[in-house]
């Protein structure tokens, strides 16, 4: 039986426990905190504690590495002076309960998850570079699914970045922030955001001096639709007739939901220049927008208020990418295969009852269509793809700013305009239409690693990267910014 005894255990930090033929060095991890963790297993003769030591920088992964013969091999976790096993591990029932399994073969030198960063072992790296094959792992293109030790720990470094730095780190060294006045017609606000080339504005309330709200391409869709709905034929005159203003409030009053986007009683969702980038990001994502005001003021009742930049995930993002590139040791999943982490959304495989299919549209559905779905999806884009789902381009939010061009609201119905004339209007007059272009469509396969996905989402205005087949284009999947920020934070 076990032997619970505390006298029985030593550490086994690069201490190999097989005592003759060839042996193979394998990594344990215990991801779930404690004060005291131990591993003992077969490999002991269930006879010894094998202390495990917690990874430097992230004091609730512990972790184990010695050298062990090649074969099946079971083992189990004393914490805390309670046996335990790691569920997410393949499991048998057998003489001393359930228990983890693990095979190694002679070819491969490897562990149970990534190779740690911090540690303070003399250990071969190179050994610790592939995966090994777990007896009920799930195998996406070959590979087996990441661990979730190497999630675990790659989430307490990425926190523990995000937790040091602040909205400073954001600011760019040099760049302008367009606001705009909240009496200003909505007609004229749209045509500002179109020639700037600026999806969202915060919005300047003048007589009370403070900034109130943000103006996005989602109020331009709904203002399309409402008049539409209500009306023949859009007009610039009922465009004229709306403020800034009127139609925020109009919007709250019609939609009968708070937008988190408009506080004229309350102060908005913004950042300070001194809140972590952590705390940026939480707010992105908590109120469901894609930007928040980095906005500073000397005064304690926050009067005379300077807005310095627009925060997003993205700039985050870029952050971290740029400070992880160069030490991937310290983000174990960072140039892992996109298909074997928990992230995006995914074509529902067969016989999956509770799968829902991915939102995708042909090139000849209507204007209106897109539309709706993106709103009622609450997605930032949609992929347009041909009739084998091959990737075309995509329609975005922001692609709607584009009918302010030449006035094209006036004279067009959003039920007779299709995704196609609608993605042509902005086009740059000297460029060839095509729906094969690649600063449009952020495209990844699903073997390439989560650096290369997450640097295409790091690119201002690229809210999600569709993942698709080589050769054919089929898409496959689907990650935005927001699943990769839920993830990295465990949201």
């Amino acid at each position: 039986m076990f032997s619970h005894g505390a006298d029985s255990a030593h550490d086994a930090g690069g201490v190999g426990v097989s005592s003759a033929g060839a042996t193979v060095p394998a990594r344990f991890v215990w991801p779930y905190g404690g004060k005291r963790v131990f591993v003992s297993g077969s490999f002991t003769r269930w006879s010894e504690h094998l202390q495990m030591s917690p990874v430097e920088g992230c004091p609730t992964v512990f972790q184990a590495i010695c050298s062990l013969s090649p074969g099946m091999h079971q083992y189990k976790f004393f914490v805390d002076g309670e046996w335990r096993h790691d569920e997410r591990q393949p499991t048998i029932s057998g003489e001393y309960g359930i228990v983890n399994t693990v095979y190694l073969t002679r070819e491969i030198n490897s562990v149970l998850s990534p190779s740690t960063p911090g540690t303070r072992m003399d250990v071969d790296n190179e050994n610790f570079q592939r995966t090994v094959t777990l007896s009920d792992g799930n195998i996406q293109d070959g590979g087996p699914r990441v661990s979730e030790a190497a999630i675990q720990i790659s989430r307490c470094r990425v926190s523990e970045y995000l937790s040091l730095h602040t909205g400073y780190d954001l600011l760019p060294d040099s760049g302008k922030v367009i606001a705009l006045d909240i009496n200003l017609p909505v007609k004229q606000s749209f045509h500002i955001l179109h020639e700037q080339g600026i999806p969202v504005a915060p919005l300047w309330d003048s007589f009370r001096g403070q900034f109130v709200g943000l103006l996005s391409p989602l109020d331009f869709i709904l203002i399309l639709k409402e008049l539409e709905t209500h009306g023949s034929n859009l007009t610039e005159e009922q465009l004229e007739t709306h403020t800034i203003s009127a139609w925020k409030e109009a919007k709250r009053q019609t939609y009968g939901r708070h937008d988190g986007q408009w506080r004229p009683h309350q102060p908005l969702v913004h950042a300070t220049p001194y809140e972590s980038l952590r705390d940026i990001a939480l707010k992105i994502l908590q109120n469901g927008i894609s930007t928040v005001p980095v906005i500073y003021s000397s005064s304690s009742d926050g009067s005379f208020p300077q807005l310095l930049h627009l925060a997003s995930l993205s700039g985050i993002l870029k952050c971290i990418c740029r400070y992880f590139k160069n030490s991937t040791g310290n983000f174990p999943i960072l140039n892992q295969p996109v298909c074997t982490i928990p992230l995006g959304s995914w074509v529902p495989k067969i016989g999956d009852p509770n799968s829902r299919p991915l939102a995708m549209l042909r090139p000849h559905a209507s204007l209106s269509s897109a539309l709706n779905m993106l709103v009622q999806a609450g997605v930032s884009s949609i992929p347009i793809v041909d009739e084998n789902d091959s990737l075309l381009d995509t329609y975005s939010r922001s692609d709607i700013t584009a009918l302010a061009k030449d006035k094209v609201y006036t004279h067009v119905r959003l039920e007779e305009m299709t995704i196609h004339q609608a993605l042509q209007l902005g086009q740059d007059a000297n460029t060839r239409f095509g729906f094969f272009n690649g600063q449009r469509c952020q495209m990844c396969l699903r073997s390439d690693p989560l650096l290369k996905v997450m640097e295409r989402l790091s690119n201002p205005g690229v809210r999600r990267v569709f993942i698709v087949e080589a050769g054919s284009k089929r898409v496959e999947g689907i990650i935005s910014l927001s699943d990769i920020f839920k993830f990295l934070l465990s949201l």
